[in-house]
């Protein structure tokens, strides 16, 4: 899932590298994540128009789809979650998690 929300934020297809730097795994993890979405039909290999050699990874339609689901439904159990906060809770919560992006070490 993971892989699939990288390439669905992504404004272009990237490159198998890319995708394991941009959900924190090795390449070769990257590339076994990789065929296993094409396995399933939620991602396809395409030629890197800047590099002949080199294949850059996108999302199928269903790929898509299930990216856009999961998003869908993370987003409602959030909205739920915080559905018992005041509203001066939600603001200090995300000045704390703002404060806590600011400060991630990478």
């Amino acid at each position: 899932m993971r892989m699939l929300e990288a390439l669905a934020a992504a404004s272009a297809p990237l490159s198998v590298s890319d995708l394991g730097v941009a959900i924190g795994v090795d390449q070769p993890r990257a590339s076994r994540l990789v065929q296993q979405g094409v396995d399933r039909g939620y991602v396809r290999r395409e030629a890197d128009p800047d590099d002949a050699r080199r294949t850059r990874i996108a999302l199928t339609d269903e790929g898509r789809r299930l990216a856009r689901g999961v998003r869908g439904e993370r987003r409602q159990l959030l909205t739920n979650a915080l559905s018992s906060f005041t509203d001066a809770e939600r603001t200090e919560l995300a000045r704390l998690l703002n404060k806590l992006a600011d400060n991630w070490q990478r």
